[in-house]
């Protein structure tokens, strides 16, 4: 369920601008304030299975989106490589410090490093 929770969580975060406003608002609720479906429809006065549905529907979207996109799929593939270039970047400044202690690789690395560092920041 947690593994569900987080999924839904990240489609929300990259995709929920585009639900309606309704669905942002009951997939809120139920995702991120941790309401009920009884709780939602108590509050705004309409079947849990109303609520239940909007959420669905919601959900559908945005897993459609997903689907469409695979932004996220790229996302998570982009974080692994940039890791994987900062332990390489890594291994490269540790080989030049101990045997070349080449200037010009170390500005190179500090220049790298700073690319991977960008491409973290979105």
């Amino acid at each position: 369920m947690k593994s569900q929770a987080y999924r839904m969580a990240m489609l929300y975060d990259f995709y929920g601008d585009l639900l309606t406003a309704r669905q942002k608002e009951f997939f809120d609720l139920y995702y991120n304030d941790d309401l009920s479906l009884a709780e939602i429809a108590e509050n705004y006065d309409i079947t849990r299975q109303g609520v239940r549905d909007i959420i669905v529907r919601a959900e559908r979207t945005l897993e459609d989106i997903e689907e469409k996109t695979g932004l996220i799929q790229r996302h998570h593939r982009t974080r692994a490589s940039a890791r994987n270039l900062l332990d390489l970047c890594e291994k490269v400044e540790l080989l030049n410090k101990t045997k070349l202690e080449s200037k010009e690789l170390s500005r190179l690395c500090e220049q790298l490093r700073d690319g991977i560092d960008e491409l973290g920041r979105d």
